[in-house]
């Protein structure tokens, strides 16, 4: 108890203010502080979303009859598609898809109207644009759904009426399975919620291994390192003092990035906060780690996010943050296990989205501790070794 005392005294406190006051002094520092990560989420919320809507939709209409004008009507006066031109081929409207013009296109036949007068299946064309396959997978489901709903309605116009035996029923006819959805944890599918609580660890990992990393060595390149060896400090103190100050502003950074999620995304929080926070909290003590010990091996600022770069973009690649890991081929989904981005991931949407407790969520909460405890004992290691 003594030890501890003597540890946490006066020459501790007189430290921490010192960084805190270092720390603040420099506008650049205390900027980065706020600006980037808020930049950052917001933009990550809004920009990286799944959903697509508005698709310009080229026509040929070679039917020209009532029913044909009446499709491309229910086309384009959904929010999935809108009216961009008639053409007269469909070779002048793939030029149009080719030069990135229109991103759809429909090809109604001759005969369509007449097929669908007869009780003959009408067939149509859609033509998508599949230099971007999300896009044109997408078009295909609004497509699919767009024609589903029509089809109901021609059902209803008593266009392709079933005729069915009421008084003796046959036994044999196969029946229907019919399928209600029912989404859970998300009811409004909204895109945003998953990519959001997964930015979240990428964001506290990156700006704690940039700021961590260009403090230390903006202050070695300054001189004051060797300063502080000639203080009564000990190596453990002066350590501690460096961390302390940027872990406590970094809180404040994920709290304020918290806030933006609840307020902006509208993103729940029907688990417990304060397991959310505590697995925050080791994210953050990672980014620290994994700057401070990158800081020990580079002699400039430039040199630190230089190396950075070759570190922060494969863990943010293999997070699980922007897509699934079961996305990820099979050989590299184990190497995603070995991410604490990844299994922070996992306890934020399965506490904030899920409402699961430790109970639940105790195997990735003890390997976020266990990424904690090994990096920052190296980060400790390295230091102490250069300050020695």
């Amino acid at each position: 108890m003594n030890k501890l005392r003597a540890f946490l005294g006066y020459r501790m406190r007189a430290l921490i203010r010192k960084e805190f006051r270092q720390i603040l002094r420099d506008r650049r520092l205390a900027i980065s502080l706020i600006l980037p990560p808020t930049l950052q989420l917001l933009l990550f919320g809004f920009a990286l979303n799944a959903t697509v809507s508005n698709l310009r939709l080229g026509v040929v209409d070679d039917s020209r009859t009532p029913e044909s004008r009446e499709l491309v009507a229910t086309m384009t006066g959904s929010k999935s598609f809108q009216g961009a031109g008639t053409y007269l081929s469909v070779n002048e409207m793939s030029k149009k898809i080719a030069d990135g013009n229109l991103e759809a296109g429909l090809v109604i036949p001759y005969d369509y109207a007449r097929d669908l007068q007869r009780g003959r299946p009408a067939t149509v064309q859609v033509m998508l644009n599949a230099m971007n396959s999300n896009t044109a997978t997408i078009g295909e489901g609004y497509a699919q759904g767009v024609i589903a709903t029509y089809n109901q309605t021609l059902a209803g116009e008593g266009i392709h009426a079933h005729f069915q035996e009421i008084a003796a029923p046959n036994v044999s006819r196969l029946g229907r399975v019919l399928i209600h959805p029912a989404y859970l944890y998300n009811p409004g599918l909204e895109p945003t919620w998953f990519i959001v609580t997964g930015i979240l660890g990428v964001l506290l990992i990156l700006n704690g291994s940039l700021i961590s990393a260009a403090a230390i060595v903006k202050e070695r390149e300054a001189g004051t390192l060797e300063q502080l060896l000639m203080s009564p400090a000990s190596t453990t103190q002066i350590i501690v003092a460096k961390l302390f100050p940027l872990f406590v502003l970094l809180c404040m950074m994920g709290t304020l990035a918290v806030a933006i999620m609840r307020v902006v995304f509208g993103i729940p929080f029907r688990g417990n906060v304060l397991l959310v926070i505590a697995a925050a909290a080791l994210c953050l003590l990672c980014g620290i780690a994994i700057g401070t010990f990158i800081a020990t091996f580079t002699r400039s600022a430039r040199q630190a996010q230089l190396t950075l770069f070759f570190v922060n973009p494969p863990l943010t690649s293999l997070s699980g943050a922007f897509t699934p890991v079961e996305a990820m081929p099979k050989w590299l989904q184990p190497v995603a296990q070995f991410n604490p981005i990844q299994h922070f991931g996992m306890i934020s949407r399965g506490a904030m989205l899920k409402g699961s407790g430790i109970e639940t969520l105790w195997p990735n909460f003890l390997a976020l501790l266990a990424f904690t405890v090994v990096l920052v004992s190296l980060s400790i290691w390295r230091f102490r070794k250069q300050l020695s």
